[in-house]
């Protein structure tokens, strides 16, 4: 597969599983970094994060058993730099959950300039910089994962109609990634509110970026949401969680990055057998 259609074909299934409906835009935060276009693909080494170390990591790899593809989950280069144009999907999210839409975007509009302006000082090049000395094809693949993880755990909740709050960690932990990341003391976790607590309305938070506004939970807590399924959540934004007496789940952050990229190269390898190497985080779990 080249490398061209490998890409195309994450931006074409992020876009099937995006919470806009009949999304066509791309991902600002997935880019091919170094790379030509018509490079034939077939063994790519994958991370949740890919910086210099585990550049070199593969190009000892490619040395050994041959390597094709470095792909990171988290965004670098100027996909980092982008990162706040893909937090727009949230305002979709929050409207689904009761929120007004004018109100959502209001609210979004500070954050993303928040952490606009967070990325601005950062050294975002050097992971691609040393894949382009070492001529190494290096992408990033961010929303579009994020994305199959939001729709599988979204889809997972209304199925199974969780009661309480241990429920959702009893769901959750069902889920092979989930259940990996379980033995390595990382598995979904209550940090806000009793396990017999009811579910009541749920929010499912895994995509958009990163986290929202820290100023909303009062709102979604008057629009009827009990509560929140994320990935991860900030000490600052917990405290306003906490205020508006909602209950959290963590399902947890590179185990949700993991099954969204699994979900996502399920899908892909059905065009084209692949190999996955996983590396820092990453587990590869298929389904199909």
């Amino acid at each position: 597969m080249k490398l061209s259609r490998f890409y195309e074909l994450a931006i074409k299934y992020g876009r099937e599983r995006d919470p806009r409906p009949r999304f066509k835009k791309g991902y600002a935060d997935s880019a091919i970094l170094c790379g030509e276009p018509d490079l034939e693909v077939k063994k790519i080494l994958v991370g949740i994060d890919i910086e210099a170390p585990e550049i070199l990591l593969a190009d000892r790899l490619r040395q050994e058993s041959g390597l094709d593809l470095v792909l990171a989950h988290h965004p670098e280069g100027r996909a980092l730099a982008r990162l706040s144009e893909v937090m727009a999907v949230q305002a979709d999210i929050l409207a689904r959950a009761g929120f007004k839409r004018k109100a959502a975007k209001e609210f979004l509009e500070e954050r993303m300039q928040e952490v606009e302006r967070r990325l601005l000082p950062q050294n975002h090049t050097r992971p691609v910089d040393a894949a382009r000395l070492l001529d190494l094809a290096f992408m990033c693949c961010h929303t579009p994962a994020d994305n199959h993880a939001f729709w599988f755990i979204s889809k997972l909740m209304k199925e199974k109609k969780p009661k309480t709050v241990q429920d959702i960690v009893s769901i959750l932990e069902d889920v092979p990634e989930y259940r990996q990341a379980a033995k390595d003391c990382l598995g979904p976790r209550i940090i806000l509110g009793s396990p017999r607590r009811p579910a009541g309305k749920i929010l499912v938070e895994m995509t958009g970026g990163t986290e929202g506004s820290k100023d909303i939970f009062e709102k979604l807590s008057s629009a009827g949401v009990r509560t929140l399924v994320s990935m991860h959540l900030s000490d600052e934004h917990l405290k306003r969680v906490k205020d508006a007496n909602l209950n959290v789940v963590i399902a947890g952050h590179i185990s949700s990055d993991t099954l969204g990229l699994n979900l996502l190269f399920d899908r892909i390898s059905q065009e084209e057998e692949l190999q996955f190497i996983p590396c820092s985080g990453f587990k590869r779990i298929i389904r199909n």
